[in-house]
């Protein structure tokens, strides 16, 4: 029993150093500050403007349950947006910010093409695509040299 113990165990810590992984570049601050300042910022806004950026928008785009969704991906933003300010579990709290991204570019930007055209669409999905693409660059970077994964990663070398 104490050797499936201490094989889970290092199994669950090796899944820890993975997630955690990251490399020693020091941009990728400037990727993690806007991607996790600006999920930070809407999360806050769906709960101080519902009507507009929760709730209110979700209904509008014929979400499911609205006023539950609102909370939970506001709290999804807020949560996430401070590890990735932060650059703690950043692979891991980028999976549900791109998540949110292909859902908020798939439920909004479809009749803004239906209707307006391409560069009408593109030119309305600017931030949803650089927070996409954002998030996607962090996932397969990880949080860099001035991160808490990093400083778990390497100890307090650097």
């Amino acid at each position: 029993m104490a050797a499936h113990l201490r094989v889970a165990v290092a199994n669950f810590f090796m899944m820890y150093l993975k997630i955690t992984a990251t490399d020693n570049s020091k941009s990728t601050v400037l990727i993690r500050l806007m991607v996790g300042m600006v999920f930070l910022s809407e999360g806050i806004q769906k709960f101080l403007f519902p009507a507009i950026r929760g709730a209110g928008r979700f209904e509008k785009i014929g979400l499911p349950d609205p006023a539950f969704l609102g909370s939970f991906v506001g709290t999804v933003e807020i949560f996430c947006g401070i590890l990735i300010i932060m650059g703690l579990l950043t692979r891991l709290v980028s999976i549900p910010l791109i998540i949110i991204m292909l859902i908020a570019i798939a439920t909004t930007k479809g009749d803004l093409l239906a209707n307006k055209g391409f560069w009408e669409m593109m030119h309305g999905s600017r931030t949803d695509w650089a927070m996409l693409l954002g998030s996607i660059f962090l996932l397969l970077k990880g949080g860099g040299l001035w991160s808490v994964d990093n400083k778990i990663m390497h100890g307090k070398q650097n």
